[in-house]
């Protein structure tokens, strides 16, 4: 369990220090930059730590799990809390280390929000539309780890992984970033959140991500089946 929870607490840590970073240097304005600098740091990080932990890196996909009993409440909620921390770490470094270099570091770390979840604008608040949103990004992102790291029939095709994982994660930030953040992860939220003491729709970007992970894993398990 202690080699799980470095594992977990070592991807969350670069999944939001690269995520984040990348949103820095580019002052949130560089899309393509920034989907695949999410992308890639969770390809490599899951291709180097899925025979340890199964490289969840996800509070969701812990969850999600264990609903279908692929691994025990206890474990999901130890993974979860490590997850959380190497979040908050992650967002606590980025602070201390892209100011004063970066001036969009002085407000923004990296935060997961967009255009329905930013109080700069309250007109556009939309709880439900960030709901929606993030809840089909992470079924979508729940859906290929179902089908590439999870179903043992896949067990052949095991290698494409790391790279699907980390495809569908970029995918899903090019195409819902704008409009929430596109976190599918609550881990990924809030450590930022934690450091900027932004909070706006925060509830939104837990609920959404654990109830789509849950409902993706609920039919892909019911329909396709898996095997362990």
């Amino acid at each position: 369990m202690f080699k799980k929870q470095v594992a977990e607490f070592i991807g969350v840590f670069a999944l939001t220090f690269v995520g984040g970073g990348a949103i820095i240097v580019t002052s949130g304005q560089e899309l393509i930059a920034i989907s695949l600098a999410h992308g890639l740091i969770l390809a490599v990080m899951v291709a180097s730590l899925m025979h340890i932990s199964g490289a969840q890196f996800n509070p969701a996909v812990s969850i999600a799990l264990a609903s279908r009993g692929k691994q025990s409440w206890g474990e999901a909620i130890s993974l979860s809390i490590v997850q959380l921390l190497g979040g908050i770490a992650a967002a606590f470094l980025l602070k201390a280390t892209m100011v004063p270099a970066f001036e969009f570091a002085n407000s923004h770390i990296g935060e997961t929000l967009g255009k329905y979840s930013n109080a700069s604008d309250p007109d556009m608040l939309s709880a439900w539309r960030v709901l929606l949103l993030e809840g089909l990004a992470t079924f979508f992102l729940m859906w290929v780890i179902m089908g590439v790291a999870v179903d043992g029939k896949n067990a052949k095709h095991s290698g494409i992984a790391a790279l699907a994982i980390g495809g569908v994660v970029a995918a899903d930030i090019y195409c819902f970033g704008p409009a929430t953040g596109a976190s599918m992860n609550p881990a990924r939220s809030f450590g930022p959140a934690l450091v900027v003491s932004d909070w706006t729709l925060h509830w939104c970007y837990w609920v959404g991500p654990i109830v789509g992970a849950a409902l993706a894993a609920f039919v892909y398990d019911s329909v396709m089946g898996t095997d362990d």
